[in-house]
């Protein structure tokens, strides 16, 4: 009689050659644990890492043990640069006439323009001073009399235009499968009614940015990103219990895209063009030919806005930390002599540069910048 052990093991041969073939590039060994598998070793990203185990499955279903760890780097720095042009223009033209009998109670004021909101026409006629009630920038007021009639006329032509720039270039890093975000703006506060009250709550505005990045193989990086350009919107407020509360105008972006170390990706395309043409008249006198120009007012706006994000995703590793400078290292504060005497406000660094970082302090020389050809 005779004691056998018998030890029963997946066929390994098979799937280790299977799995040179799939993934040629990638160091993972193969070992058998009882009746199961256990992959070790490294791979250059979750993608790999994913197939094999898959693959591993179909030789040992629920018997893999993974062991395997991902190379490279897994943090993702990412460079986001928010560009925005808004332009406006505004243009418009009021006209007024009035008229009175001198020596009497008969007279009359009639047109569209700001006489009716400041300025008496009738007096004006007699040489009193115009008072806008419009802010117009500019003004013609003609008075005259004629035997015992007095006539006042007043245009008036506002033309304003106006240029916003914004720009903001944030860099956030976040590990590979992490959300991080970004706000440079504010928070605003809105008095919210529940059942204990009412209670403030604080809505953000501003540049916002979200993203998740997920490190494919190598150096492919997922990107879903989120991000929004708001600001205060007061011409929209809106009356709370006698508190007024602006409303907001948003611009917001969603996507999810790959790319890869270095690359580029731009969400443009989002511009807004309004505009406002408003006509005012007295009826059937401002349809007059020429002279119902001073019986008219009119008016247009036309605002424009055009706003581009552009970003680039770049894997990172840490640095040791004597490699990095802060801005404030290269200032020096003054000593008394030199604020109150030389009236520096900053003071003179001496010897070596105050900067403490090793790349910081080196003396570098030679060509250095941009070269085109």
């Amino acid at each position: 009689m005779t004691n056998v052990e018998v030890r029963v093991y997946p066929d390994l041969a098979e799937f280790k050659e299977l799995l040179r073939e799939i993934l040629p590039r990638e160091t993972i060994e193969v070992r058998s644990a009882n009746d199961g598998i256990v992959l070790s070793g490294r791979v250059s990203g979750k993608q790999k890492l994913a197939r094999a185990l898959d693959l591993a499955e179909r030789y040992a279903p629920t018997k893999v043990t993974n062991l395997m760890t991902i190379g490279g780097s897994q943090q993702v720095l990412l460079k986001v640069r928010f560009a925005e042009m808004q332009r406006s223009v505004a243009k418009s033209l009021d006209a007024s006439i009035g008229i009175r009998t001198l020596g009497g109670n008969l007279g009359g004021t009639i047109g569209s323009g700001v006489y009716n909101q400041g300025t008496n026409m009738t007096n004006f006629a007699n040489g009193d001073a115009i008072v806008s009630g419009n802010n117009a920038q500019g003004a013609l007021g003609i008075g005259f009399s004629s035997g015992g009639v007095a006539i006042g006329l007043l245009i008036e032509a506002l033309e304003t235009k106006g240029m916003v720039r914004t720009l903001a270039e944030p860099n956030i890093v976040a590990i590979s499968g992490s959300e991080a975000g970004f706000l440079a703006g504010g928070e605003y506060p809105v008095p919210v009614a529940d059942s204990d009250g009412v209670k403030i709550d604080y809505k953000p505005f501003g540049i916002e940015l979200k993203f998740k990045p997920v490190v494919i193989d190598g150096d492919l990086i997922n990107l879903t990103i989120e991000t929004s350009v708001s600001e205060l919107d007061p011409a929209n407020a809106v009356n709370f219990n006698g508190n007024i509360i602006n409303a907001f105008k948003t611009r917001k972006a969603a996507t999810t895209v790959e790319m890869r170390d270095g690359q580029s990706m731009s969400i443009a395309g989002l511009l807004t063009d309004d505009f406002t043409d408003l006509n005012s008249q007295v009826p059937w006198l401002g349809d007059v030919p020429i002279l119902g120009a001073l019986f008219r007012s009119s008016e247009y706006r036309r605002e424009q806005s055009e706003l581009v994000v552009i970003i680039t995703p770049h894997l990172v590793t840490p640095v040791d930390g004597d490699s990095l400078t802060l801005p404030t290292d290269r200032i020096k504060i003054p000593n008394e002599k030199e604020l109150f005497l030389l009236g520096n406000v900053a003071g003179k660094r001496k010897g070596r540069k105050a900067a403490s970082g090793s790349v910081a302090s080196q003396d570098f020389s030679g060509s250095y910048g941009y070269v085109m050809e």
